[in-house]
């Protein structure tokens, strides 16, 4: 069995599409969706209390680092994507980055091959942490509470301790092997070694002092002094590269964002180091020029388009992106009306061959262990967030005395060009190894605009998938007229180019339409699941706000 058919196994529910209500959850005053309950009644506590959506999003992504360890993180990283209600929006990179003491060749071996499992596993394939950093800069700059305020849930959390329902229970079972190879994850994630139970009253006394340092000291309480030593001694113990100098050097990034428009829809994502929000915009831009019709869903027709769509965007990834602060990114040539109109007239009826598509211009894989979260506020503050460590637990490494995972990051770069990630991915020179460089993701948290006022946040975990779920649920809500819930619910396709094949979930492509693609000359590839999205919807005329939670997951949406 694969890494990822087991993470469907311990982790997904079962015929998903039919384990939850259509119906979203409605709230008057605002709305907080995320992967972990409690993450979301943390953030409307938040709320409620008086705070934005930026200091309900804070409050959410600290409570994820207790609640959900899986992707929730202090050792990994993430994009904001935050919108005004004065029309302003911004986001923020908190990507991890490369140590200064790596390069581009520090995974391959003396004769060039790549040694995968040095940048897959161990702490030679953790990238420098963005995540408190991040969370700290957005409280700073955009928030109103303290952080005081926003963090102390979380240390109550983590120790008092909370019980772990049965899912949260398998999936920390799943990697049992893994976590005894490591005495400070075995001390956490496991009782002696054994499986934990369900109903686990998960107490977690190191991570509740790593978040007491962040309290008292803010940046300074995770990038220098003890925990800063923790990491570095874990570090180099296992031969890792993060040394002091790189934390205490790490800073987030205030970045512009991306600005697309489909059918009359404003789009705002994010830009590199994510492909996300290129890809997003470039896929509907092409899209656009292709007829689809709300009785198409589920079509041949329609999903032929959507592949074939979706085989240029990944080419395109596969070349031109990376971190632009390293290296030149055609942002502005990749999401064009005119680009993509190209670009439509190459879609026909019949299949194009991936190896026939060539990344364009002229007329690399990711984990699947991210979390999404997104926020809205009465005052039409809105924030899509989105965060990662990487595999599912990230490098499976507990920070001895800290009591966070760390994230194998580095594998998000392409350490050798035209070698497959972990998940698949191809990359080139955009996306290589650099000291201080941050490695290229596939995160999309994003806003969409309606009559220029907020209408949807939507996001989604699932590394390579993230992008194609992202799409898909927006083309449900705006092609296809489905509430929030209905879009989210819906079986997914997808396709990334390489491999030459059409991922799908239970129940998306009938026998007749699996038939049809067949003779169109698309192959079909393996059944799976695909992201865990989490939204919201605005209706701006009635006031109310409609969240809604990926039922492949555990999460919930929170309103009042």
């Amino acid at each position: 069995m694969s890494m990822f058919s087991k993470f469907i196994v311990l982790y997904l529910i079962p015929a998903f599409i039919f384990a939850s209500s259509f119906e979203p959850v409605r709230g008057k005053n605002g709305m907080v969706v995320s992967a972990s309950s409690i993450a979301s009644e943390i953030g409307c506590e938040i709320l409620k209390k008086g705070g934005n959506a930026v200091d309900a999003a804070v409050a959410v992504g600290f409570a994820l680092a207790v609640t959900y360890p899986s992707a929730g993180n202090l050792g990994g990283g993430g994009f904001f994507v935050i919108y005004f209600p004065d029309g302003k929006s911004t986001t923020i990179d908190f990507r991890e980055k490369a140590p200064l003491s790596t390069h581009k060749d520090v995974y391959l071996d003396k004769d060039g091959n790549y040694i995968k499992e040095l940048s897959q596993q161990g702490m030679t394939s953790s990238g420098v942490p963005g995540s408190p950093a991040g969370l700290l800069y957005a409280l700073n700059k955009y928030g109103t509470l303290s952080l005081a305020e926003v963090i102390q849930p979380a240390i109550d959390l983590a120790k008092n301790g909370f019980k772990l329902e049965y899912r949260a229970v398998n999936s920390i079972n799943g990697y049992n092997k893994r976590f005894n190879n490591y005495p400070s994850s075995k001390k956490i994630f496991t009782i002696n070694g054994e499986k934990l139970p369900e109903d686990y009253l998960f107490v977690q006394k190191d991570l509740a002092k790593t978040l007491e340092l962040i309290k008292k000291d803010g940046n300074n309480g995770f990038y220098k002094g003890e925990t800063a030593n923790l990491i570095v001694e874990q570090s180099t113990k296992m031969n890792g590269y993060i040394t002091l100098k790189d934390l205490e050097e790490y800073q987030p990034v205030e970045r512009i964002p991306l600005f697309g428009n489909y059918k009359g829809y404003d789009i705002i994502s994010m830009p590199p180091p994510s492909s996300g929000g290129i890809a997003l915009i470039e896929s509907l831009n092409i899209l656009e020029n292709l007829e689809i019709n709300k009785k198409d869903w589920g079509s041949s027709e329609y999903i032929n388009k959507l592949v074939q769509t979706l085989k240029y965007v990944y080419a395109d990834r596969s070349k031109y992106l990376g971190d632009e602060d390293f290296y030149y990114v055609p942002k502005e040539e990749l999401i064009s009306k005119k680009y993509a109109e190209t670009i439509s007239k190459n879609v026909t009826n019949k299949a194009i061959s991936s190896k026939d598509i060539l990344p364009g211009m002229h007329g690399d894989f990711e984990s699947k262990e991210t979390t999404h979260y997104s926020v809205m506020d009465k005052n039409g503050i809105a924030v899509s967030a989105t965060v990662t460590i990487n595999s599912s637990y990230g490098n499976k490494i507990v920070v001895e005395g800290a009591g966070f995972l760390m994230n194998n990051e580095m594998d998000d770069f392409s350490a050798k060009p035209g070698e497959p990630n972990q998940f698949g991915l191809l990359g080139n020179e955009a996306n290589s190894i650099q000291p201080g460089k941050r490695m290229l993701s596939s995160m999309t948290p994003t806003i969409i605009l309606k009559d220029k006022k907020p209408y949807m946040i939507i996001g989604s975990p699932g590394g390579s998938t993230i992008i194609t779920v992202v799409l898909q649920v927006i083309l449900n809500v705006i092609d296809f007229k489905m509430n929030i819930q209905e879009a989210i619910n819906a079986p997914r396709i997808h396709h990334q180019w390489y491999p030459d094949r059409i991922d799908y979930e239970k129940y998306s492509l009938v026998a007749d339409v699996l038939e049809a693609l067949k003779d169109k000359g698309q192959i079909i590839g393996e059944e799976t699941s695909l992201g865990r999205a989490e939204g919201i919807i605005f209706d701006s005329e009635s006031k109310v706000f409609w969240g809604a939670s990926d039922p492949r997951a555990y999460g919930k949406a929170v309103g009042y």
